[in-house]
Order: structure tokens, then sequence, then C-alpha cells
């Protein structure tokens, strides 16, 4: 019997590429998500013997507590969660709305928080697990028109950075995956030129083969994550210029 693979997001993108490939493997998917149609179409594509679908608002604390109670007492301990639910809308200075940044904060940090809150006691008390935290390298530092969601990817990997050093000392993995521009809906919001465009099928091979490995970060592609990376370390004197220049601002 493969491993109890919990996906939360798993109804579109990277997480139903995941889920597709999780269950080629053998493993035991519990793809979550809110729309219910969704997961059960997707169940019928990738195989409805191996994948579990479980609706689920990931920003309901108490639903995400309810959800993975019932997941465990139907199919076993969770073995790895990949917390990859997320939105993401563009916040530019010129219609700049708090709500959608509040929408991003809540989906993308409070979901991840809330899934961890059900999540971490079980697998600390049993001494085993695998955590996987979805980012994103514009969490490396702040972009123009990304001002909500650099900050919600920023913090899930600072919580990533923050709770690795104590789950190391339980036996619990977590790792923060960081990709790059994936074709998924969220991105086809974007007005502007994406270096680095990759296929979904592309990203999810590389995040699956990230998780087999002890990286803490799993980010790619490696040439723009390796200029991000620089982006993050150079002066702000040099940072803000450069950026401007590289947006057309």
């Amino acid at each position: 019997m493969g491993r109890r693979i919990l996906i939360t997001g798993a109804s579109s993108g990277i997480g139903a590429e995941l889920s597709r490939m999780f269950v080629e493997r053998g493993d035991i998917v519990i793809g979550c998500a809110r729309s219910e149609s969704d997961l059960d179409a997707l169940a019928r594509r990738i195989g409805e013997d191996s994948f579990h679908s479980v609706s689920l608002d990931v920003t309901d604390a108490a639903s995400a507590e309810v959800a993975v109670g019932m997941v465990e007492d139907k199919h076993g301990p969770i073995d790895m969660a990949v917390l990859n639910a997320g939105t993401y809308k563009p916040t530019p200075v010129n219609g700049f709305d708090a709500e959608d940044v509040q929408a991003m904060i809540n989906v993308n940090v409070l979901g991840v928080s809330n899934m961890l809150a059900a999540l971490m006691p079980r697998m600390i008390e049993r001494r085993t697990g695998h955590l996987a935290l979805m980012s994103s390298v514009a969490g490396f530092r702040g972009l123009p028109m990304a001002a909500g969601y650099s900050a919600s990817k920023a913090a899930v990997i600072a919580m990533g950075e923050s709770l690795k050093a104590e789950l190391d000392g339980f036996g619990v993995k977590l790792q923060v995956i960081c990709p790059g521009f994936v074709k998924t809906p969220l991105t086809e919001q974007n007005t502007f030129p994406m270096p680095y465009l990759m296929d979904v099928e592309d990203a999810a091979d590389r995040i699956m083969r990230g998780l087999e490995t002890e990286r803490f970060e799993i980010s790619f592609p490696r040439r723009f994550a390796m200029q991000l990376h620089l982006l993050r370390m150079m002066p702000d004197s040099l940072y803000f210029p450069l950026i401007k220049k590289a947006v057309g601002l």
C-alpha cells in the first residue's frame, strides 16, 4: 500500500497534476478544494480507487481540523501534506484594493496555518510526517504590482523557516516550494511578460523530485530562482532602479 498524501488546492493547476503523479506512483491521494464537482471530475480522470475528494475551505480553521480528523479516521495517518491552496490577484498602486490583499492573506497564509494547526500535533505525536508549504519565488523580494501576493508568499517562507528547526526534533520533515511562473488559470491574469514561464506538468515534476530530497527550499526554474535570490541580497540603492527598469516603470 502506498503513502497517504493530502493535497489542498487539488482541483486544478499544480494541485491536480501532483495528485495525478502521486496516484500513478501508487499512493493514496486525498484531494481537498472548495469545488466538489471539480474534485469529482479529477477523481474520474485519474482513478476513483486511489483519489478521494474532500470539500474544504482552508480559510475555515474549524473545518480544517474536522477534515484532517475525518481523513485519518477513514484512511489512516496522513504521511505527507502538500499545502498548495492559493490565490492571486495583481495589486498595482493604481487600483490597490485592501480586500484583494486580505483575500490572498486569508488563503495563502492563514489557510496554510489552519492546516498546520490540524496536522502538526498528529505528526508530532507520531514523530513522523512530511509537510510541504506552497510559496513562490515572488516571496523572495517584493515585486511591483504584486504587493499582496509577494507579502503572502514571503510570510509562508518565514513561517516554514520558523517551524523547521522545531519540527526536525520531532522527526517531521518540512519543506517550502517556491515555483516561478507556471501556466495556470491564476497566471492568465498577468498582462506582462513572464520570464521562464513553464507548463504545469514540468512544475509538478520538479516538485515531485524536490520532495524526495532533504532540501528545505524547492525553488525553480533554477536560473530564475538564483536571479531572485541575488535580488534578495542586493542593496536597496541597486535593487529599486534595477526592478523599475525591468518592468518598465
